[in-house]
Protein backbone atom coordinates (compact mmCIF):
# COMPACT_ATOMS: atom_id res chain seq x y z
CA UNK A 1 0.00 0.00 0.00
CA UNK A 2 1.62 3.18 -1.12
CA UNK A 3 1.73 6.35 1.22
CA UNK A 4 0.17 9.52 0.14
CA UNK A 5 2.84 12.26 -0.48
CA UNK A 6 2.17 15.73 1.57
CA UNK A 7 1.44 17.27 -2.24
CA UNK A 8 -1.68 14.71 -1.85
CA UNK A 9 -2.61 15.49 1.04
CA UNK A 10 -2.98 19.85 0.32
CA UNK A 11 -4.78 18.99 -2.44
CA UNK A 12 -7.51 16.68 -0.57
CA UNK A 13 -7.00 19.88 2.13
CA UNK A 14 -7.79 22.84 -1.03
CA UNK A 15 -10.52 20.86 -3.03
CA UNK A 16 -11.00 24.42 -4.67
CA UNK A 17 -8.92 26.60 -6.17
CA UNK A 18 -10.08 30.34 -7.11
CA UNK A 19 -8.42 31.84 -10.02
CA UNK A 20 -8.88 35.38 -12.97
CA UNK A 21 -7.91 34.93 -16.52
CA UNK A 22 -7.26 38.60 -18.09
CA UNK A 23 -5.26 40.74 -21.06
CA UNK A 24 -4.28 43.50 -18.84
CA UNK A 25 -2.41 45.14 -21.39
CA UNK A 26 -1.71 46.94 -19.42
CA UNK A 27 -2.33 46.16 -15.89
CA UNK A 28 -4.43 49.01 -14.04
CA UNK A 29 -5.97 49.98 -10.77
CA UNK A 30 -8.59 48.13 -11.45
CA UNK A 31 -7.00 45.44 -12.10
CA UNK A 32 -5.77 45.66 -8.54
CA UNK A 33 -9.44 45.83 -7.24
CA UNK A 34 -10.49 42.51 -9.28
CA UNK A 35 -7.36 40.73 -7.72
CA UNK A 36 -8.17 42.41 -4.26
CA UNK A 37 -11.17 40.71 -4.55
CA UNK A 38 -9.70 37.62 -5.83
CA UNK A 39 -7.96 37.06 -3.19
CA UNK A 40 -10.87 38.29 -0.69
CA UNK A 41 -13.74 35.81 -2.08
CA UNK A 42 -10.87 32.89 -2.08
CA UNK A 43 -10.45 33.19 1.80
CA UNK A 44 -7.72 29.92 2.19
CA UNK A 45 -8.17 28.37 -0.59
CA UNK A 46 -5.33 28.74 -3.08
CA UNK A 47 -6.19 31.29 -5.49
CA UNK A 48 -4.25 31.41 -8.96
CA UNK A 49 -4.19 34.60 -11.78
CA UNK A 50 -3.46 33.79 -15.28
CA UNK A 51 -2.78 36.40 -18.18
CA UNK A 52 -3.36 36.51 -22.13
CA UNK A 53 -0.98 35.65 -24.68
CA UNK A 54 -2.23 37.42 -26.96
CA UNK A 55 -0.88 40.73 -28.97
CA UNK A 56 -0.88 43.29 -31.43
CA UNK A 57 -0.45 46.35 -31.79
CA UNK A 58 -4.06 47.91 -31.24
CA UNK A 59 -5.52 46.10 -27.97
CA UNK A 60 -2.33 43.95 -26.71
CA UNK A 61 0.65 46.24 -27.07
CA UNK A 62 2.65 44.34 -24.24
CA UNK A 63 4.32 41.20 -24.71
CA UNK A 64 3.21 38.51 -22.11
CA UNK A 65 6.47 37.91 -20.80
CA UNK A 66 6.76 42.49 -19.83
CA UNK A 67 3.13 41.98 -19.01
CA UNK A 68 4.01 39.17 -16.14
CA UNK A 69 6.63 41.82 -14.80
CA UNK A 70 4.84 44.88 -14.89
CA UNK A 71 2.12 42.98 -13.22
CA UNK A 72 3.93 41.22 -10.37
CA UNK A 73 5.96 44.67 -9.51
CA UNK A 74 2.44 46.52 -9.75
CA UNK A 75 0.83 44.40 -7.35
CA UNK A 76 3.27 43.03 -5.48
CA UNK A 77 0.83 41.31 -2.44
CA UNK A 78 -0.19 39.11 -5.37
CA UNK A 79 2.54 38.69 -7.14
CA UNK A 80 3.24 35.07 -6.20
CA UNK A 81 0.10 34.09 -7.46
CA UNK A 82 0.46 35.64 -11.08
CA UNK A 83 2.10 32.57 -12.34
CA UNK A 84 4.06 31.89 -16.23
CA UNK A 85 2.38 29.25 -18.19
CA UNK A 86 2.79 29.24 -21.84
CA UNK A 87 0.67 26.37 -22.49
CA UNK A 88 -2.19 28.35 -20.95
CA UNK A 89 -3.99 31.07 -23.69
CA UNK A 90 -7.30 30.79 -22.74
CA UNK A 91 -9.65 30.29 -19.87
CA UNK A 92 -10.52 26.16 -20.50
CA UNK A 93 -6.85 25.99 -20.80
CA UNK A 94 -6.89 27.59 -17.19
CA UNK A 95 -9.54 24.84 -16.42
CA UNK A 96 -6.88 21.78 -17.75
CA UNK A 97 -4.17 23.38 -16.03
CA UNK A 98 -6.02 23.45 -12.47
CA UNK A 99 -7.75 19.90 -12.68
CA UNK A 100 -3.87 18.09 -14.21
CA UNK A 101 -2.84 19.68 -10.24
CA UNK A 102 -5.84 17.70 -8.71
CA UNK A 103 -7.88 20.10 -7.71
CA UNK A 104 -11.85 19.16 -7.92
CA UNK A 105 -13.86 22.40 -7.88
CA UNK A 106 -12.99 25.55 -9.51
CA UNK A 107 -14.13 28.77 -9.07
CA UNK A 108 -13.67 31.75 -11.43
CA UNK A 109 -13.68 35.16 -10.40
CA UNK A 110 -14.61 38.07 -12.92
CA UNK A 111 -15.76 41.31 -14.15
CA UNK A 112 -19.81 41.60 -13.34
CA UNK A 113 -20.28 41.83 -16.94
CA UNK A 114 -18.67 38.75 -18.06
CA UNK A 115 -19.95 36.42 -15.52
CA UNK A 116 -22.75 34.48 -18.00
CA UNK A 117 -20.24 34.64 -20.70
CA UNK A 118 -17.67 31.98 -18.73
CA UNK A 119 -20.06 29.84 -17.11
CA UNK A 120 -21.37 28.61 -19.92
CA UNK A 121 -18.05 28.54 -21.90
CA UNK A 122 -16.56 26.54 -18.45
CA UNK A 123 -19.73 24.02 -17.99
CA UNK A 124 -19.87 23.37 -21.90
CA UNK A 125 -16.56 21.20 -21.99
CA UNK A 126 -16.65 19.88 -17.98
CA UNK A 127 -15.93 16.09 -18.97
CA UNK A 128 -15.60 16.63 -22.54
CA UNK A 129 -12.18 15.86 -24.38
CA UNK A 130 -11.54 18.45 -26.52
CA UNK A 131 -8.80 20.50 -28.44
CA UNK A 132 -7.41 22.39 -25.33
CA UNK A 133 -7.30 19.27 -23.57
CA UNK A 134 -9.92 17.59 -20.85
CA UNK A 135 -11.25 18.70 -17.37
CA UNK A 136 -13.91 16.82 -15.31
CA UNK A 137 -14.73 19.34 -11.91
CA UNK A 138 -17.14 18.32 -9.36
CA UNK A 139 -18.18 21.89 -9.79
CA UNK A 140 -17.54 25.39 -11.27
CA UNK A 141 -18.80 28.60 -10.31
CA UNK A 142 -17.99 31.79 -12.17
CA UNK A 143 -18.77 34.63 -9.62
CA UNK A 144 -18.32 38.59 -9.87
CA UNK A 145 -15.70 40.50 -8.70
CA UNK A 146 -18.17 43.44 -8.01
CA UNK A 147 -17.42 45.51 -11.12
CA UNK A 148 -16.76 45.59 -14.81
CA UNK A 149 -14.15 43.38 -16.40
CA UNK A 150 -11.03 46.26 -16.29
CA UNK A 151 -9.99 45.32 -19.67
CA UNK A 152 -13.52 45.94 -21.40
CA UNK A 153 -14.14 48.90 -23.57
CA UNK A 154 -16.50 51.71 -21.69
CA UNK A 155 -15.34 50.73 -18.44
CA UNK A 156 -16.02 54.14 -16.15
CA UNK A 157 -13.32 55.11 -14.65
CA UNK A 158 -9.34 54.73 -16.05
CA UNK A 159 -10.00 51.46 -18.13
CA UNK A 160 -6.95 49.46 -20.17
CA UNK A 161 -8.36 50.37 -23.61
CA UNK A 162 -8.36 54.29 -22.13
CA UNK A 163 -4.58 53.74 -20.75
CA UNK A 164 -3.61 52.54 -23.97
CA UNK A 165 -5.23 55.95 -25.47
CA UNK A 166 -3.38 57.56 -23.34
CA UNK A 167 -0.08 56.13 -24.23
CA UNK A 168 -1.09 56.78 -28.07
CA UNK A 169 -1.79 60.57 -27.39
CA UNK A 170 1.56 61.39 -25.47
CA UNK A 171 -0.47 62.18 -22.29
CA UNK A 172 1.22 60.94 -19.80
CA UNK A 173 -0.62 63.09 -16.79
CA UNK A 174 -3.95 61.04 -17.92
CA UNK A 175 -2.25 57.39 -17.97
CA UNK A 176 -0.52 58.01 -14.19
CA UNK A 177 -4.10 58.23 -13.07
CA UNK A 178 -4.94 54.67 -13.92
CA UNK A 179 -1.69 52.91 -12.52
CA UNK A 180 -1.83 51.78 -8.64
CA UNK A 181 0.33 53.32 -5.62
CA UNK A 182 3.01 50.61 -5.97
CA UNK A 183 4.38 51.97 -9.13
CA UNK A 184 6.99 54.73 -9.21
CA UNK A 185 6.86 57.94 -11.60
CA UNK A 186 10.03 56.16 -13.38
CA UNK A 187 8.39 52.31 -13.72
CA UNK A 188 5.76 54.02 -15.11
CA UNK A 189 7.06 56.02 -17.53
CA UNK A 190 9.01 52.36 -18.65
CA UNK A 191 5.41 51.31 -19.04
CA UNK A 192 4.27 54.25 -20.83
CA UNK A 193 7.08 54.09 -23.64
CA UNK A 194 6.47 50.16 -23.95
CA UNK A 195 2.98 50.71 -24.73
CA UNK A 196 3.97 53.07 -27.67
CA UNK A 197 6.30 50.83 -28.69
CA UNK A 198 3.70 47.95 -29.17
CA UNK A 199 1.89 50.67 -30.88
CA UNK A 200 4.59 51.08 -33.35
CA UNK A 201 4.64 54.57 -32.05
CA UNK A 202 8.23 56.38 -30.99
CA UNK A 203 9.25 56.42 -27.09
CA UNK A 204 8.90 59.61 -25.68
CA UNK A 205 11.42 61.40 -23.40
CA UNK A 206 9.92 64.28 -22.25
CA UNK A 207 6.01 63.32 -21.52
CA UNK A 208 3.00 66.04 -22.37
CA UNK A 209 0.47 66.87 -19.93
CA UNK A 210 -3.35 66.97 -21.69
CA UNK A 211 -4.23 70.59 -21.85
CA UNK A 212 -7.85 69.92 -21.13
CA UNK A 213 -7.16 67.87 -17.55
CA UNK A 214 -9.36 69.73 -15.21
CA UNK A 215 -7.90 72.12 -12.77
CA UNK A 216 -7.50 69.16 -9.98
CA UNK A 217 -4.74 67.67 -11.84
CA UNK A 218 -2.38 70.44 -12.43
CA UNK A 219 -0.85 70.03 -9.18
CA UNK A 220 0.21 66.32 -10.78
CA UNK A 221 1.14 67.85 -13.90
CA UNK A 222 4.27 69.98 -12.03
CA UNK A 223 4.79 66.33 -10.01
CA UNK A 224 5.38 65.06 -13.43
CA UNK A 225 7.36 67.62 -14.68
CA UNK A 226 9.36 67.42 -11.91
CA UNK A 227 8.73 70.71 -10.47
CA UNK A 228 6.60 70.13 -7.52
CA UNK A 229 8.84 67.77 -5.34
CA UNK A 230 12.36 66.22 -5.60
CA UNK A 231 13.69 63.96 -2.90
CA UNK A 232 15.24 66.05 -0.10
CA UNK A 233 12.80 67.93 -0.02
CA UNK A 234 11.25 68.54 3.76
CA UNK A 235 7.68 68.77 3.88
CA UNK A 236 4.71 69.07 6.67
CA UNK A 237 2.14 66.40 6.73
CA UNK A 238 -0.94 68.32 6.71
CA UNK A 239 -2.97 66.00 8.28
CA UNK A 240 -0.71 65.50 11.60
CA UNK A 241 1.59 68.45 11.26
CA UNK A 242 4.39 66.12 10.95
CA UNK A 243 7.95 67.06 9.39
CA UNK A 244 9.75 65.13 7.11
CA UNK A 245 11.56 64.33 4.23
CA UNK A 246 11.04 63.29 0.56
CA UNK A 247 12.69 59.93 0.32
CA UNK A 248 10.37 58.05 -2.53
CA UNK A 249 8.60 59.71 -5.48
CA UNK A 250 6.10 57.69 -6.84
CA UNK A 251 3.18 58.21 -9.75
CA UNK A 252 0.58 59.57 -7.93
CA UNK A 253 2.12 60.03 -4.19
CA UNK A 254 5.63 60.74 -1.83
CA UNK A 255 6.85 58.19 0.43
CA UNK A 256 8.01 60.97 3.53
CA UNK A 257 10.03 59.55 5.96
CA UNK A 258 9.54 61.32 9.61
CA UNK A 259 11.49 60.92 12.92
CA UNK A 260 9.70 57.40 13.82
CA UNK A 261 8.23 56.14 10.28
CA UNK A 262 7.55 55.85 6.59
CA UNK A 263 4.12 57.51 5.02
CA UNK A 264 2.94 57.21 1.72
CA UNK A 265 1.53 60.52 0.90
CA UNK A 266 -0.98 62.01 -1.71
CA UNK A 267 0.45 65.13 -3.73
CA UNK A 268 -2.20 67.43 -1.92
CA UNK A 269 -1.42 65.71 1.68
CA UNK A 270 1.96 67.64 2.10
CA UNK A 271 3.16 70.93 1.61
CA UNK A 272 6.89 72.01 0.95
CA UNK A 273 8.56 73.90 3.48
CA UNK A 274 10.51 76.64 2.44
CA UNK A 275 14.01 77.61 2.48
CA UNK A 276 13.44 80.49 4.69
CA UNK A 277 10.85 78.89 7.02
CA UNK A 278 13.81 76.41 8.22
CA UNK A 279 15.73 79.14 10.39
CA UNK A 280 14.58 81.47 13.48
CA UNK A 281 15.58 84.75 12.14
CA UNK A 282 17.95 86.22 14.57
CA UNK A 283 20.20 83.37 14.33
CA UNK A 284 23.50 82.35 13.12
CA UNK A 285 21.82 79.75 11.04
CA UNK A 286 19.41 82.87 9.39
CA UNK A 287 21.63 85.25 9.03
CA UNK A 288 24.41 82.34 7.11
CA UNK A 289 21.16 81.53 4.74
CA UNK A 290 19.83 84.46 4.20
CA UNK A 291 23.60 85.90 3.16
CA UNK A 292 23.74 82.63 1.52
CA UNK A 293 20.65 83.60 -0.93
CA UNK A 294 21.56 87.76 -0.87
CA UNK A 295 23.60 88.47 -4.47
CA UNK A 296 27.07 89.83 -3.50
CA UNK A 297 26.62 88.66 0.30
CA UNK A 298 28.21 84.78 -0.66
CA UNK A 299 30.28 83.76 2.85
CA UNK A 300 33.30 82.72 0.80
CA UNK A 301 33.85 86.12 -0.63
CA UNK A 302 33.10 88.06 2.42
CA UNK A 303 34.92 85.41 4.30
CA UNK A 304 37.60 86.81 6.99
CA UNK A 305 41.47 86.70 6.24
CA UNK A 306 42.87 83.91 8.00
CA UNK A 307 46.32 85.46 9.25
CA UNK A 308 44.38 88.84 11.20
CA UNK A 309 40.62 87.37 11.70
CA UNK A 310 41.15 87.68 15.15
CA UNK A 311 41.15 91.52 15.07
CA UNK A 312 38.76 93.70 15.88
CA UNK A 313 35.88 94.49 13.19
CA UNK A 314 35.55 92.94 9.99
CA UNK A 315 38.56 91.76 8.43
CA UNK A 316 37.29 90.73 4.16
CA UNK A 317 40.07 88.35 2.73
CA UNK A 318 39.61 90.23 -0.35
CA UNK A 319 40.69 93.61 1.38
CA UNK A 320 44.70 91.42 1.64
CA UNK A 321 44.68 89.70 -0.64
CA UNK A 322 48.68 88.54 -1.67
CA UNK A 323 49.68 90.76 1.04
CA UNK A 324 52.19 89.45 3.96
CA UNK A 325 50.54 89.56 7.42
CA UNK A 326 52.74 92.49 8.57
CA UNK A 327 51.38 95.04 5.86
CA UNK A 328 47.97 93.40 6.22
CA UNK A 329 47.82 94.42 9.85
CA UNK A 330 49.30 98.00 8.61
CA UNK A 331 46.75 97.91 6.40
CA UNK A 332 43.79 97.54 9.10
CA UNK A 333 45.11 100.36 11.09
CA UNK A 334 44.90 102.60 8.44
CA UNK A 335 41.59 102.16 7.42
CA UNK A 336 40.53 102.36 11.18
CA UNK A 337 42.40 105.03 11.87
CA UNK A 338 40.90 107.13 8.44
CA UNK A 339 37.06 106.06 9.18
CA UNK A 340 37.24 108.67 11.99
CA UNK A 341 38.24 111.17 9.65
CA UNK A 342 35.58 113.54 8.21
CA UNK A 343 34.35 113.03 4.71
CA UNK A 344 35.95 116.25 4.09
CA UNK A 345 39.24 115.43 4.77
CA UNK A 346 41.69 114.84 2.10
CA UNK A 347 43.81 112.65 4.22
CA UNK A 348 41.37 110.34 5.16
CA UNK A 349 41.72 109.44 1.57
CA UNK A 350 45.47 108.55 1.03
CA UNK A 351 46.31 104.80 -0.13
CA UNK A 352 46.32 102.19 1.94
CA UNK A 353 49.47 99.68 2.69
CA UNK A 354 49.57 97.59 0.27
CA UNK A 355 47.91 99.32 -2.88
CA UNK A 356 50.75 100.06 -4.83
CA UNK A 357 52.60 96.73 -5.09
CA UNK A 358 49.66 93.98 -4.16
CA UNK A 359 47.72 93.10 -6.82
CA UNK A 360 44.41 93.91 -4.89
CA UNK A 361 41.52 95.34 -5.80
CA UNK A 362 41.45 99.52 -4.56
CA UNK A 363 39.56 99.38 -1.05
CA UNK A 364 35.92 101.62 -1.25
CA UNK A 365 38.55 104.83 0.32
CA UNK A 366 41.37 104.59 -2.76
CA UNK A 367 38.43 104.47 -5.12
CA UNK A 368 36.82 107.87 -3.14
CA UNK A 369 39.89 109.47 -3.29
CA UNK A 370 40.12 109.06 -6.93
CA UNK A 371 37.06 110.27 -7.94
CA UNK A 372 37.15 113.29 -5.74
CA UNK A 373 41.24 114.14 -6.62
CA UNK A 374 42.13 111.73 -10.01
CA UNK A 375 45.04 109.56 -9.77
CA UNK A 376 47.73 111.59 -9.58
Amino acid sequence: MSVPSFSQYLVEEERSVYFTFGRMNPPTIGHEKLLNSLASKAGRNPYRVYLSQSQDKSKNPLKYMDKIKIARKMFPKHARQILINKKVKSAMDVAVALYDEGFKQLVMVVGSDRIREFDILLKKYNGTKARHGFYNFEKITVISAGERDPDAEGVSGMSASKMRAAAKANDFTSFGQGLPKAISNSDAKKLFNSIRTGMNIKEEASFKNHVELASVSKEREAFVAGELFKEGDEVIIKKTDEVGTITVLGANYVIVETSNRKTRQWLDSVEKIAEEAKYDYGTDASVKHMKKATPGQNEKKNAEDPDIGDRKGSQPVNYHKGLKKSTKVARDAHFKKNAKKADDDNSAYTPAPGDKKAKTKPSKYTKRFKQMFGDD
